[in-house]
């Protein structure tokens, strides 16, 4: 009889019992979860710092372009709700040729001159050093309940934001489809390629913009998703599952997420991190056109918005300029 290594024969049957449980007992915890429990007995790592570079600022050098709004819309698909949105016309646009469109979620933030993102200096600067296409922004703040969008919301989330963002479905989809685009096209000559129009987002924004592309890959083929909630919020985390089971959709995509994102490793269907992880292997499986970047820190826009000139550079990277 062969013995096993490290054991002697002093070893009683009882030990070797023990032993045995012992190794399957360890097996079957998650390795995430046994990691981000050895992590969180450390103090507190300090919070990253990134810095927002040129082209997230405005330079004297380049033109500005124009951001019309905020606008008051009353949905006859999300019914009972209304919500602000906002416009950015780039400098270069002419009217004679149809722009590109890149929708985002949030708009009160995306287009917060002090906040992190700051979309619309992102789009005077890469347009400018043609490094992306001529673009109209498209900035929505989510639905909020009733006839009026308070004041007092300021940057805070309108009381539908998770019914629209997070649910699972075509609802949002066909909003932005059937009202928003032909909405903005009432005013300004947009394109209907599906590859010249990008969604984007963050958190519950991110998953949304994911939807859309998903329901309506024939509309939008283009998704920003920064700090994603493919989580069980409103059943989101199935979509791993969904990517894998379907046929492959023609969308592309750039991940982004922080490597601290809302860890749960008592419940990984509601651990942000985890879920993006297992959201990138999935289109990574089905062979996605895909990039991702998993930075350091939590739940913050700080990170993605940082890099988003890069992202948006990637997803328009061979749409002429």
């Amino acid at each position: 009889m062969s013995t096993v290594p490290g054991l002697t024969k002093r070893f009683s049957i009882l030990q070797i019992a023990l032993f045995v449980l012992t190794l399957s007992a360890l097996a079957v915890i998650p390795p995430k979860s046994r990691c981000y429990a050895q992590e969180a007995a450390k103090p507190a790592a300090p919070k990253p710092k990134y810095r927002l570079s040129s082209d997230s600022l405005p330079q004297e050098e380049t033109p500005k372009g124009k951001l019309e709004g905020p606008f008051l819309f009353k949905s006859k698909i999300l019914v009972g709700t209304v919500r602000k949105y906002w416009v950015y016309v780039p400098a270069h646009y002419d009217a004679s040729k149809p722009a590109c469109v890149l929708v985002f979620q949030d708009g009160q933030r995306a287009t917060n001159p002090n906040g992190v993102l700051r979309v619309p200096n992102v789009l005077d600067n890469l347009i400018f050093k043609r490094q992306m296409p001529v673009t109209i922004g498209i900035f929505i703040t989510p639905g909020q309940l009733g006839e009026e969008y308070p004041e007092t919301l300021g940057f805070s989330n309108p009381n539908n934001r998770s019914v629209e963002y997070d649910s699972l479905g075509d609802a949002y989809a066909r909003f932005i489809v059937e009202e928003m685009l032909p909405e903005v096209g009432k005013t300004y000559n947009l394109t209907k390629d599906p590859e010249g129009r990008a969604i984007g987002g963050a958190s519950s924004g991110a998953i949304c913009a994911f939807t859309v592309a998903w329901e309506r890959p024939n509309e939008f083929r283009k998704v920003i998703s920064l700090i994603g909630s493919f989580t069980d919020i409103r059943g989101g985390h199935v979509y791993p599952e969904l990517v894998r089971k379907n046929k492959r959709k023609p969308i592309r995509i750039f991940v982004e997420d922080g490597f601290d994102d809302n860890r749960r490793p008592d419940n990984l269907k509601r651990d942000w991190h985890i879920q993006n992880q297992l959201m990138v292997a999935a289109l990574k499986d089905k062979r996605y056109d895909l990039n991702y970047v998993f930075g350091e820190g939590g739940h913050s826009d700080d990170h993605g918005g940082a890099i988003l000139p890069d992202i948006l550079r990637w997803i328009f990277r061979d749409f002429e300029k």
